[in-house]
């Protein structure tokens, strides 16, 4: 059965997108059979994968709105292993209807029943926001991937986050966990790098992945050209970086089961 993995954190900016389609696309390089769905109604894992709206036949939103089934939503990429779901939500109407089916928290659960096993890997894109979609996502999800920038904002969106996951796991998802927590556009020897590593490692240090993704232009560039970093410069450290995310939590998840 896939394991279903939400990246979740309430602030924007921090490389949430990012972090899931080049995980996904790693996950893929490394022939794990992987899902990216993306749940966040901007639909910027759509345009990081290269989706226009032209190739897009159907989405997560039709999916809640029941007038498509999630086969039919899911779309072949670039590399053989990955699979996606956009948002496809394109209008205010349909934002606002999304909204509204996202109230019903486990529509989403039910949905990956039939297709979890298809899958060795099955990534969410949520939005920075702690209702809705993402109430949806967690309660589905096996576990949560944290990506922080260095910063106080940062810190503070983390603990807002595991507040959240207790009060999930109090009431609908007793058995979510933390995948871990990775530092995102990591700048070595800053003193907000040095400040921010001090303070997650005094409160939550047990879940702090070795892997680190540093700050780089060309994760920017890639999503330009619709492609995930490992398609566009396998050889750069940001490419690398998310490799060895992939495998950390693939040796990690492999020595759990």
């Amino acid at each position: 059965m896939g394991k279903i993995i939400s990246v979740c954190i309430p602030k924007g900016g921090v490389g949430k997108t990012t972090t899931a389609v080049n995980l996904s696309a790693s996950l893929a390089v490394a022939e794990k059979k992987t899902l990216l769905i993306d749940a966040d109604p901007f639909g910027a894992s759509a345009i990081a994968l290269g989706f226009t709206t032209n190739k897009i036949k159907a989405g997560i939103s039709d999916v809640f709105n029941h007038t498509k089934s999630i086969h039919y939503a899911i779309h072949n990429t670039d590399l053989k292993y990955l699979n996606f779901i956009p948002a496809n939500i394109n209008s205010i109407k349909l934002d606002e209807k999304f909204a509204k089916s996202s109230e019903n928290r486990l529509i989403l659960r039910n949905s990956l029943k039939i297709i979890r096993n298809h899958y060795d890997y099955i990534i969410i894109d949520c939005p920075p926001v702690l209702s809705g979609i993402t109430n949806n996502a967690l309660n589905t999800s096996d576990s949560i991937l944290v990506p922080v920038k260095c910063g106080h904002l940062s810190l503070e969106a983390v603990d807002k986050l595991f507040n959240y996951v207790n009060w999930i796991r109090d009431t609908s998802n007793p058995k979510i966990s933390i995948e871990g927590i990775v530092f995102t556009m990591y700048e070595k020897n800053s003193k907000v790098t040095e400040i921010s590593e001090k303070e997650l490692k005094l409160k939550y240090k047990q879940y702090m992945l070795n892997s680190v993704i540093p700050s780089s232009s060309l994760l920017n560039e890639a999503t330009f050209y619709g492609k995930p970093l490992c398609l566009y410069k396998i050889d750069s450290i940001g490419a690398l970086a998310y490799l060895d995310l992939a495998y950390e939590i693939i040796s990690k998840n492999e020595k759990i089961n």
